[in-house]
């Protein structure tokens, strides 16, 4: 696979991008009361929740100018890392446990990856 810098950096950064923000989604749910009206305008405020969905914001626009160069059926074998790196993440960030089972099953989902882009 030969593609530009830039293409590189949204095939990977991306993922990143939606893992940290699933750490934050993770940590808005937290303060999560309830589905009154209150509640909701508190969660809708929330700078975790905003940051969140900023990210997100972000990853989707890096994405669709990595999409310009990178064509689709390669480029969304990328989007697995978030499996990768979301449980790495919660681990660091939230105290979350990471088992053997995982770190075989991310073993497994790199390999696909490696599979398909080769």
């Amino acid at each position: 696979m030969s593609f530009a810098p830039t293409a590189w950096f949204g095939l990977v950064f991306t993922p990143v991008l939606i893992a940290t923000g699933q750490i934050l989604f993770k940590m808005t749910s937290a303060r999560a009361a309830g589905f009154s009206a209150r509640e909701l305008m508190s969660l809708f405020s929330s700078p975790t929740l905003l940051s969140a969905l900023m990210l997100y914001g972000l990853g989707t626009i890096i994405w669709i100018f990595t999409l310009k160069s990178v064509p689709l059926t390669l480029a969304y074998s990328f989007m697995a890392l978030t499996f990768c790196l979301v449980p790495l993440f919660a681990a660091f960030f939230l105290g979350e446990t990471v088992t053997a089972r995982y770190a075989i099953g991310a073993a497994l989902i790199i390999g696909g990856m490696i599979v398909i882009n080769s």
